[in-house]
């Protein structure tokens, strides 16, 4: 009996029924793919300090240019530049000797009328003088009063004396030399250090902001119709008084968009000079229930838009848009997209999207106690263990 070969079709056929079956076991015994696991960060309310770092410029608390009030030659010096003066010290004095005279002149005129008055007066009553002649007595001597007020005052500017009390600079004049009332050269200037004004520059853009969030409620005053102020000198270092806010300018600078701050510190050991470059950290409001993302939980968008992936009550992840202000040092304060209790994963970004099921864990890539956060507590509360204040915008 001969047998004949199966077509080739049906070979190839049962070939590759074979295959898919294998196929199809070997898949129904392949374990289930694992739930990514991913660390995350649970968001708290935390108390934040905005704080504004601004360049200014040192300013006398007081200044006052010492210029002779009558003509004359200076005779003394009777102070030392560069030190300390008090009000009503007298600084120079100029010769007197024409105004002693000019005193004693007027004190005889004053005299002579006083008694041409006074006789005059009894005169009248008996109808000896006219009415007229006592009248232009009694002013020919109110006249020879003023005139000796006049040359008391003369006589009494000869010493010139400090308008305030500060600090004196250095000596225009020499002894010998020649001075006059109206001069447009001062003699020398006094400067009141203590305290001393800071008048730093803050865009018009900022101050609005700054004032929408404080009238909504978004911030909180840090003290009462003023704002706390910090000091960095020009080396670096941190300034150890603090001052407060004075006032602003009530118009914008037009070239510069920009407004003026003025704040006052105290500066008893006169550290502080006229002139010098200074940065001041200006805390301008206290936001008690900040939310701080951690950096590391903080993506952007092809459209540059800030987000982060969420994971809710269900442990499946979310995309939030958010609206992110400024960085605090590793964090990001966050206005609008996360509330607190919000778990925001910090590791295994890569592994997982939105709307996957996941495993969580505490994040291990991330500081704790957010450092930020504690970098930027209100001042009442960091005055134990001083203040880090955080970065501005």
């Amino acid at each position: 009996m001969q047998f004949k070969p199966a077509p080739t079709a049906l070979v190839t056929a049962l070939a590759l029924a074979t295959l898919l079956l294998t196929g199809c076991e070997k898949a129904a015994e392949a374990p289930p793919q694992q739930t990514p696991q991913v660390g995350v960060v649970t968001l708290k309310p935390q108390a934040y300090s905005l704080v504004s770092q601004l360049p200014g410029r040192t300013n006398a608390y007081r200044v006052a240019e010492v210029r002779p009030q009558v003509n004359g030659i200076i005779l003394k010096r009777l102070f030392t530049e560069g030190r300390e003066v008090k009000a009503g010290e007298q600084l120079y004095q100029i010769d007197a000797a024409v105004y002693e005279a000019t005193l004693k002149s007027a004190e005889a005129t004053l005299q002579s009328a006083k008694s041409l008055a006074d006789r005059y007066k009894q005169l009248v009553g008996e109808q000896a003088v006219s009415r007229q002649e006592y009248d232009n007595a009694v002013s020919q001597r109110l006249q020879a009063e003023a005139s000796l007020q006049s040359a008391q005052i003369n006589l009494r500017y000869t010493k010139v004396l400090a308008p305030i009390a500060g600090r004196i600079g250095r000596s225009a004049v020499t002894e010998g030399a020649l001075v006059s009332n109206g001069q447009t050269t001062a003699l020398a200037t006094i400067q009141q250090l203590d305290p001393i004004y800071v008048d730093v520059t803050q865009s018009s853009a900022q101050l609005l902001k700054l004032r929408r969030e404080l009238e909504s409620g978004h911030l909180q005053k840090a003290g009462d119709n003023a704002a706390k102020v910090k000091l960095v000198l020009e080396d670096g270092s941190l300034y150890e008084k603090e001052g407060k806010l004075e006032f602003s300018e009530v118009s914008v600078d037009e070239g510069t968009g920009s407004v003026t701050i003025r704040a006052v510190f105290p500066n008893p050991d006169h550290q502080l000079l006229p002139g010098m470059f200074v940065h001041a950290q200006l805390q301008s409001g206290v936001n008690e229930n900040a939310i701080l993302a951690p950096q590391q939980g903080v993506t952007r968008d092809l459209k540059g838009q800030p987000t982060a992936l969420v994971v809710n009550a269900e442990n499946k992840v979310e995309l939030r848009q958010l609206n992110a202000e400024r960085t605090l040092g590793t964090e990001w304060l966050i206005n609008d997209g996360l509330k607190a209790g919000d778990r925001v994963i910090t590791e295994g970004l890569q592994y997982v999207k939105p709307g996957v099921e996941v495993k969580v864990s505490e994040a291990t890539n991330v500081a704790p106690a957010n450092g930020a956060a504690a970098a930027q507590k209100p001042a009442k509360a960091a005055d134990d263990k001083g203040q880090a204040q955080g970065e501005g915008k």
